[in-house]
């Protein structure tokens, strides 16, 4: 094994431990202080001082935190593979229309009128409603999709068709936004904030067993990724099946980024930035490395942005989306800066 494939695998095998880190920083941080000695008492289920800590840890900042982790991986790794399709590195796991479709539903939801919206949401169905109007909006858009690939052999024209679609369904979420009421506009765009603190230990399971369903895809797909990266033709050489290949990878992008957009809201650039930088750790156009290095450093990324989001030691807790694309832009920035030219940002 060569220098540079060892500071690879080295690499794959810090990221977890450093994921380990931050997962516990993650939990030891809020509005109410908990000792750390008391966090590891908790979680392995030691003796505590005050058992409202206990409720606190496990019902609230250890979901939170897992559900950091579900969002990172889908998101890079579904980024990854819309940027490889498209072969175009400012391509995201959301150009297809798969967020704007799910904003579309909820839209529908929340702006539908006062009386509908205050009296499920006051009964206690209002998260489930959010996420199967996401689940629906995100999933039409998909099938729409699909169609137009089974009959458009251009991946870059099909690029253009989902941002054509996420233009549709953006207008009509205007246009339900000014005819609604200030309530109701206020309720859609707490969502549009993003959270990763609202979801039970049934959502996150329903939310966990989507993302591996989704990771699993991907895994499957990995070497016509690799042919992918040169060309379609190259790839085609080779014996992949172009039009099958991009379904998986269309679906395998859907079920990942669509049920982090149903349940978390939409989470900007973390899909468009975190591949750029796994392959500027990693120096390597190889999924087989980039998969699992995409996935990792998604982790790392949103753990981070959660850990700042909650603004330790104050009682705040900011958006997730807003923390996400404050240090999801720099990164592409610095990343241009640093290669000269996005063109660059394929190179092994």
């Amino acid at each position: 094994m060569n220098s540079p494939n060892k500071y690879k695998y080295k690499l794959l095998i810090w990221l977890p431990l450093a994921i380990l880190g931050l997962f516990f920083l993650d939990i030891s941080l809020g509005s109410v202080y908990i000792p750390i000695e008391e966090v590891f008492n908790i979680l392995v289920g030691g003796e505590i001082e005050k058992s409202s800590w206990q409720n606190i840890i496990l019902k609230f900042r250890v979901p939170r935190a897992l559900t950091a982790i579900a969002v990172g991986a889908a998101l890079a790794v579904s980024g990854l593979q819309m940027q490889t399709l498209f072969r175009n590195p400012l391509a995201g796991p959301f150009v297809l229309g798969i967020s704007s479709g799910a904003s579309l539903g909820v839209a529908l939801l929340m702006l539908a009128g006062s009386l509908f919206t205050t009296t499920f949401f006051t009964s206690g169905l209002g998260d489930w409603l959010t996420v199967i109007a996401a689940s629906l909006g995100s999933g039409l858009v998909l099938l729409l999709v699909v169609a137009v690939s089974t009959r458009v052999r251009d991946s870059m024209t099909l690029l253009i068709i989902g941002l054509m679609f996420g233009s549709l369904t953006g207008a009509i979420v205007s246009i339900l936004q000014y005819f609604s009421t200030g309530e109701e506009i206020q309720l859609y765009l707490f969502w549009t904030f993003g959270s990763l603190g609202g979801l039970d230990i049934n959502e996150l399971k329903v939310l966990g067993i989507i993302v591996v369903i989704g990771l699993a895809v991907t895994v499957a797909i990995i070497k016509p990724l690799n042919a992918l990266l040169l060309s379609e033709n190259y790839a085609r050489n080779l014996g992949v099946n172009i039009k099958t290949s991009r379904l998986l990878i269309i679906l395998s992008t859907s079920l990942l980024a669509g049920s982090v957009t149903a349940f978390c809201g939409p989470i900007a650039f973390i899909g468009l930035a975190v591949p750029h930088l796994a392959r500027l750790l990693f120096n390597t156009s190889d999924h087989k490395v980039l998969m699992p290095a995409a996935a990792l450093t998604g982790i790392i990324v949103m753990l981070v942005c959660d850990i700042i989001s909650q603004v330790p030691g104050s009682q705040s807790i900011l958006p997730i989306n807003a923390i996400t694309s404050l240090l999801g832009a720099p990164v592409v920035i610095w990343i241009i800066l640093s290669k000269g030219s996005m063109k660059n940002t394929f190179a092994s």
